[in-house]
């Protein structure tokens, strides 16, 4: 008889994340994978689902209108445990750093359920930035069996905390199996590629694009002013389009839709699917975020990345050269776009298509892993 092995997940990162793995799980002749998301993304989520053909065996709808981090997190851990109950899994995976994830984690361990952590040992050092991920992150690692670390940093970041060391399987991250996945999807599928473009901005080929994300909680009212007025200046260069999936939370697309929504080259549309976005991201020519993910994917497609944030546990990128720190501040937000624009070496130096996150095999390693622990 089959072990089984329940995914919890509700955000559309960690969907990303996950879906190869999910995949890689049905393949396994020893494991049974059990989908279960709590739709703490609703909207952004459904459409990886549909994307990646992932159909859940369980969607727990926590979310409520005006809800606290608190409430959700209850709510996640109470909607978990009875799924946990229901199921009897053998092992529980949660991704990355969500309230979803900790929820996933605490449930799972008081059902002394073992957990598996994946992209575990991911640190800024500061409970503050990013807010509330790095305690999330921190809190998940105390309740883990196998922690699942992306990269070699991770690794000796979960060593510097005391993690035993044969708890820890460094893999590389998923998301390169996902993004290696859908954007040789897009390069082999001329009619899906067409059709991504066709619902895109129309933008001019004699330009060059800067693809902006932005949604961090710790942005939030200042620093939303501050990305806003960097971008108003972008924007006054005649060579430059801005594309800017904006992201549904009241508090990023109520500032950017008043601060931009007339400039005549920023394009601000609605939250894309993701092979949208990875079509966007291998059309762009720098790209300006604050996410996670695109930290991680960008380098592997040769673009370079200018980070909107003040810390990032996402450094190997920055130490390889491909990436930069520029905070939320206008004035090194816009001369480090510039430079980039202008400076042919050092927009060279930065275009290096390397992966410091991944060789896109870490879904095969995490499943060979599973295998061995749950035999």
């Amino acid at each position: 008889m089959k072990k089984r092995c329940l995914l919890a997940f509700g955000t559309r990162p960690e969907a990303i994340k996950l879906a190869p793995l999910i995949h890689q799980l049905r393949a396994s002749a020893s494991i049974e994978p059990i989908v279960c998301v709590t739709a703490q993304h609703r909207e952004m989520l459904d459409s990886v689902l549909e994307l990646f053909d992932i159909r859940p065996d369980h969607d727990l709808a926590i979310m409520r209108p005006d809800q606290s981090l608190n409430a959700l997190l209850a709510r996640a851990i109470s909607s978990l445990d009875e799924v946990i109950e229901s199921t009897r899994p053998d092992y529980v995976l949660v991704q990355g750093d969500t309230a979803t994830a900790l929820a996933g984690g605490i449930a799972s361990f008081m059902r002394q359920v073992p957990v598996g952590h994946v992209e575990a040992g991911l640190r800024t050092g500061s409970l503050d930035h990013p807010w509330p991920e790095e305690a999330n992150r921190r809190m998940i690692a105390v309740v883990t069996k196998r922690h699942y670390a992306p990269t070699e940093t991770s690794t000796q970041n979960l060593l510097r905390e005391g993690t035993d060391p044969a708890s820890i399987l460094q893999t590389g991250n998923t998301v390169i199996d996902a993004l290696l996945s859908i954007s040789a999807r897009l390069d082999g599928d001329k009619k899906l590629a067409q059709s991504i473009t066709d619902n895109l901005p129309k933008l001019l080929p004699n330009k060059h694009l800067v693809l902006v994300t932005g949604h961090r909680r710790e942005s939030f009212g200042r620093g939303f002013e501050d990305i806003c007025t960097a971008l108003e200046q972008i924007s006054r260069r005649r060579d430059v389009e801005i594309v800017y999936p904006v992201h549904l939370n009241p508090n990023v697309r109520g500032i950017v839709h008043e601060r931009l929504g007339k400039l005549e080259n920023i394009h601000l549309i609605a939250p894309v699917d993701y092979a949208s976005i990875v079509m966007l991201m291998k059309r762009a020519h720098l790209i300006l975020t604050d996410s996670g993910g695109i930290q991680e994917e960008a380098p592997a497609l040769g673009k370079p990345v200018l980070v909107m944030r003040q810390t990032s546990e996402r450094m190997e990128a920055v130490t390889a050269g491909v990436a930069k720190l520029v905070s939320t501040n206008p004035e090194t937000i816009v001369s480090s776009t510039l430079a980039l624009l202008d400076n042919e070496k050092l927009y060279a130096s930065m275009a290096n298509a390397i992966s410091p996150f991944g060789d896109g095999k870490a879904c095969e390693r995490i499943v060979t892993d599973l295998e061995s622990q749950m035999a």
